[in-house]
């Protein structure tokens, strides 16, 4: 008889009957409530699994089935799966909003283990604590009783899930990065791996309140070209960035990696004043996205770096000369961005020659000149052709269209969010999403959150069209 093995997991498995005594016993473990139909819970499982895993002996990974343990799951607000908390001795500490990669749940949870900043003694301790692949924050103090460690370490446990903290009432061990002995100082010091001589290694601050720190932190932890990843992306959005692609590897091949990167800081120091930033980011981890986003295959630029911008309206560019060893070919790219010479690249369909269905369809090309039509009112779906909830949706926001084809200020449309860029103040996370944008407020798209029937829509649009509807023949005055 051929025997199964089946691997034991290193996620705890509580429930109803067990979930207060098991969860008291661990000074930090993070919690998964979830239910096994869940699709988004399949997808994190194997991630959950080898993050708990890799943080055996470190912090505690748990998990709760909530279809059978719903007086727990009820207890701490769960009305989503998976919903994912931390919790320190027991009690509901926060919700965990990081990365649901494995590597990413690893390393958060790496920095809610144990004291939010770590004491440093002596000159070793310090050095091995900045030599570490993220950015360092170390404050240095006169005594550990000072009102300004406090401070700091208030302000550490606030930021302990983004950021690295130390500290230490030894003065001293700061002379030989520039701290002066009798001033109070906080140090940035950023990774070893991206040290360049094109900025400082190191940042100095007297800042020790959460707010002015956190300021601090904002301001300097990324530097002049960071290191984009799928972890820090969201960090970085809201900002006109300039990202390098390539085959970037820190564990493997730091001098390589950077070789293409102090190219792309040296013409980076010429533009520094014009409100653009800059990172590096490994090719193969964003593949996907520069397919979609800007069409750039597998194998185009070969080894070279591949430049692309997407500022914060969302308009994209790429860098369509060949990425030059001496950064001409970056320079002349900048110079034509910032003189505004550049093409934007937009991914659109073609828009239909004849558009006088009772939905009007949208599509990026023409998106300007239908959704932001400063006269007109529009309610605008954004679909996917896949989506089953999107083909229920199609009859009656066709018959809505029929109903209301008589009214010249209103546009019932819809976009194919799948084939189309999709404008960043539209926050599409699902199909279908339907935005309402009055007429004059073409920047303030509202979500309609309502019902999906004929009359709900009707009923809606009754109460914010700038203008009164017309039903057929009938104007509803209302």
């Amino acid at each position: 008889m051929q025997s199964i093995f089946v691997a034991a997991s290193d996620v705890l498995e509580l429930g109803d009957s067990d979930f207060d005594d098991m969860v008291a016993e661990y000074e930090t473990v993070l919690v998964e409530f979830f239910a096994p139909w869940c699709g988004h819970c399949q997808q994190l499982a194997p991630e959950y699994e080898t993050a708990a895993t890799k943080l055996k002996g470190t912090v505690s990974l748990a998990k709760v089935d909530c279809t059978v343990n719903s007086e727990t799951c009820g207890r701490f607000g769960v009305n989503g799966y998976p919903t994912l908390k931390i919790f320190r001795n027991g009690e509901d500490f926060a919700a965990y909003d990081g990365p649901r990669s494995a590597d990413g749940i690893v390393s958060y949870m790496k920095k809610q283990a144990g004291p939010s900043s770590v004491p440093l003694h002596n000159e070793r301790d310090l050095d091995a604590f900045v030599n570490h692949f993220e950015a360092s924050v170390v404050g240095f103090f006169s005594s550990a009783d000072s009102s300004q460690m406090a401070e700091f370490l208030k302000a550490s446990s606030a930021m302990r899930d983004s950021h690295r903290f130390a500290h230490t009432a030894d003065l001293s061990l700061g002379l030989k990065h520039g701290v002066e002995s009798e001033y109070v100082m906080v140090v940035l010091f950023r990774p070893p791996r991206l040290n360049s001589k094109f900025e400082d290694s190191l940042v100095k601050s007297e800042a020790v309140s959460i707010a002015s720190l956190r300021q601090f932190i904002r301001d300097n932890v990324f530097g002049l070209c960071p290191h984009l990843t799928a972890e820090n992306r969201e960090n970085m959005r809201g900002r006109d960035l300039l990202v390098a692609y390539y085959d970037v590897d820190y564990l493997r091949n730091i001098k390589g990696t950077n070789y293409w990167r102090n190219r792309v800081m040296k013409v980076a120091t010429q533009f520094q004043s014009q409100g653009l930033s800059y990172a590096v980011a490994n090719r193969a981890e964003f593949q996907e996205e520069l397919e979609e986003e800007f069409g750039l295959g597998p194998s185009d630029g070969g080894e070279l770096p591949l430049i692309t911008i997407r500022n914060r309206e969302g308009h994209k560019y790429s860098m369509q000369e060949e990425f030059t060893r001496d950064g001409k070919s970056l320079e002349r790219f900048l110079e034509d961005y910032f003189a505004g010479k550049l093409k934007r690249q937009v991914k659109s369909e073609a828009a239909p020659e004849n558009n006088d269905g009772p939905v009007k369809v949208v599509v990026a090309d023409n998106f300007e000149e239908l959704v932001n039509n400063p006269s007109k009112d529009v309610l605008l779906e954004f679909y996917a052709p896949w989506c089953g909830h999107c083909k229920s949706l199609e009859p009656k926001y066709t018959e809505l269209g029929e109903q209301l084809s008589a009214n010249t200020h209103i546009v019932i449309a819809k976009m194919d969010a799948t084939a189309n860029d999709v404008p960043p103040t539209y926050d599409v996370q699902g199909f279908p999403t339907i935005f309402f944008v009055p007429a004059g407020q073409k920047d303030q798209p509202r979500k309609y959150e309502g019902g999906r029937e004929v009359n709900d829509f009707l009923n809606y649009l009754k109460e914010v069209a700038t203008h009164p509807l017309i039903l057929g023949n009938a104007r509803e005055d209302l």
